[in-house]
């Protein structure tokens, strides 16, 4: 895949899978707008970057904020000139009970995970009609299959499957393609700290990996391999779809007792 002279702006680039993508972007000759709420974290990716002999810029964003998104467009456009690729992957967990969840907390999870990708999407919005560009959003499985006793994450990835269908039928004569991606586990400090959450992390850990067909969960790098395609011109022909990149995991129904992942997987 080549990207050279593309500019590409991901949400939730300072961690995990848009840090891992973020720099395979910037590998193949993309000019890279790290965003994350974690300003360390987007100083250290963009400068890693860098120092690999990549195109960075960094700048900190909190994609709940409409001043922060609409200063991240402007930011990438008075870098760069242009915007051609959008990766909407930020991101935070809820893994609580419908009894257990509060307003407050609910109102936090849909303002990153699901007002984050429509308002950064339409504030990109003229700018990728400029250069037809792409949209790649992050959902989950747990929005396809349903997840035990975590109904709040999936209901805002489910809304993101729903966004993701609806737009690209809008756009899809504008020449800008839009898609999203459902992994099942993926091996992400975000991962890591739903683990440390619960008593036995390394049996956790087991269970996840035994969830997926495959035999183990999967690597940043495995989901960035997607979000590259999708984003390139391999997928010219790819609009309004949802891509299980789940090991096999989605095949798994009945396939005797379920482990604790069932229960409360981000």
């Amino acid at each position: 895949m080549n990207f050279k002279g593309e500019v590409v702006v991901i949400t939730g680039a300072g961690s995990g899978i848009g840090e891992t993508s973020a720099k395979r972007f910037a590998s193949e000759g993309a000019h890279v707008i790290i965003a994350d709420i974690n300003e360390e974290a987007t100083a250290r990716v963009a400068r890693q970057i860098r120092q690999a002999g990549g195109e960075a810029c960094e700048l900190r964003t909190d994609v709940s904020n409409m001043a922060d998104i609409r200063k991240l467009i402007a930011f990438a456009v008075d870098t760069y000139g242009k915007i051609d690729v959008l990766f909407n992957n930020a991101a935070i967990l809820m893994p609580k009970s419908l009894e257990e969840g509060t307003e407050e907390e609910w109102d936090r999870l849909c303002d990153v995970n699901l007002k984050g990708v429509i308002f950064c999407t339409k504030y990109a919005m003229p700018e990728l009609r400029k250069t037809k560009g792409r949209i790649v959003n992050m959902a989950s499985l747990s929005a396809e299959i349903g997840q035990k006793n975590n109904p709040f994450y999936p209901a805002t990835k489910g809304g993101i499957i729903a966004f993701t269908r609806s737009l690209a039928i809008d756009c899809a004569m504008e020449g800008i393609r839009i898609n999203a991606i459902c992994p099942a586990g993926v091996s992400t400090p975000l991962l890591e700290e739903w683990f440390n959450r619960h008593e036995n992390p390394e049996e956790l850990r087991k269970s996840m990996d035994l969830v997926h067909m495959l035999g183990r969960t999967a690597t940043a790098d495995e989901i960035a391999n997607v979000v590259l395609f999708l984003a390139g011109t391999a997928s010219s022909f790819i609009t309004g779809q949802v891509i299980d990149v789940d090991g096999g995991a989605s095949l798994g129904y009945g396939f005797g007792p379920k482990p604790e992942w069932q229960q409360s997987r981000p």
